[in-house]
């Protein structure tokens, strides 16, 4: 995940000083936000002059046609206009430069982005736009998943709150970018700031309930139901990798690809006759739904082999979601 540090947070430096200690930390980008002030661009001239970094604008304004000009003038590499300031469908020239994205704030549902298709992502933004040093609202972790379910190829970036726990439950959703600000520049140092953002991970606010794939988008199979065909079709459905097996609505265990292989290997000479049940793990590693962040880490780094998913299980030990590791794994790679 991209890190875009807001330039305007640091309210204790000159501007390029606040610059130049961003670029020496290898910030991803520049994020530079507009609250309907065209000398920001003045500001975005200065910052070409004294580096190349990729820079992220945000515009808030009711009348985004008057900076299209200044667009052309000083292109720039990601451009965001906010969708609730805007009083009619907002339509971006080709010649301007730069990938397209509409922000909206927690309130407004993902469905404010089907008129803008076109366009290559979304910010969400996940406290008020403009202030710094708000708290992250969790609602935003449910949208985030229900954008990338419906707009698989459109980038997710977030905005707000943005701290080292955020950052890794963002990382292993899959989202391209977060802005940080008041982060950033409360820490130690910039650099201090970025290993939060990045690698390491700060006291647990959150819980797995607030950010896991929910029961309904899970693929369970009852065990009654069990044959190979319906194995096959609900991990395939699922594309995890891995189906949960319920007895009469209780977790049982799970299967895995790594089941079925094992399993055909051992009854190749005579598949019609194996026994489906025999591929379930029926002790396999899970996390509670109350649990938190550091608990789930510190469960997986207490086992032995590598752990790309976690079935999570309610209060009473049924299935309530699944938490994946896969979006993680590639962003780290």
């Amino acid at each position: 995940m991209k890190i875009s540090g807001s330039i305007y947070s640091d309210k204790k430096r000159t501007l390029q000083s606040t610059i130049m200690d961003l670029e020496a930390h290898q910030v991803d980008m520049l994020h530079v936000d507009c609250n309907d002030d065209p000398s920001v661009f003045e500001d975005i001239a200065k910052i070409r002059e004294w580096c190349s970094m990729p820079i992220d604008l945000h515009i808030i304004t009711q009348q985004p046609e008057q900076y299209f000009d200044l667009l052309r003038k000083h292109p720039v590499e990601y451009v965001t206009f906010q969708y609730e300031d805007l009083d009619h469908k907002l339509e971006i020239p080709s010649d301007i430069a730069g990938e397209k994205g509409l922000a909206i704030i927690t309130p407004t549902p993902i469905t404010a982005f089907d008129k803008y298709t076109n366009f290559d992502f979304i910010l969400m933004m996940a406290t008020i736009p403009g202030q710094s040093g708000g708290v992250f609202d969790p609602e935003n972790f449910r949208k985030i998943r229900a954008f990338r379910k419906k707009y698989p190829n459109k980038n997710v970036h977030v905005d707000g709150g943005v701290n080292g726990e955020v950052s890794f439950i963002l990382r292993n959703m899959g989202v391209h970018s977060s802005v940080s600000g008041s982060f950033l520049f409360k820490a130690a140092s910039v650099g201090q700031a970025l290993m939060d953002l990045t690698k390491r991970e700060i006291e647990s606010r959150f819980k797995i309930k607030d950010f896991m794939i929910p029961r309904e988008e899970c693929p369970i199979i009852e065990k009654s139901r069990l044959t190979l065909e319906n194995i096959l079709k609900s991990i395939e459905t699922g594309g995890l990798g891995f189906t949960i097996v319920e007895d009469e609505h209780q977790m049982h265990g799970i299967i895995s690809n790594a089941d079925i292989r094992k399993a055909l290997l051992k009854h190749l000479s005579n598949i019609e006759e194996m026994d489906p049940t025999t591929m379930i793990n029926d002790m396999p590693v899970t996390i509670a739904s109350n649990a938190t962040v550091d608990e789930m880490l510190n469960k997986v780094r207490g086992q032995s082999f590598p752990v790309t998913y976690l079935p999570v299980l309610d209060n009473t030990q049924n299935a309530a979601g699944i938490v994946t590791f896969v979006n993680l794994i590639k962003g780290e790679i």
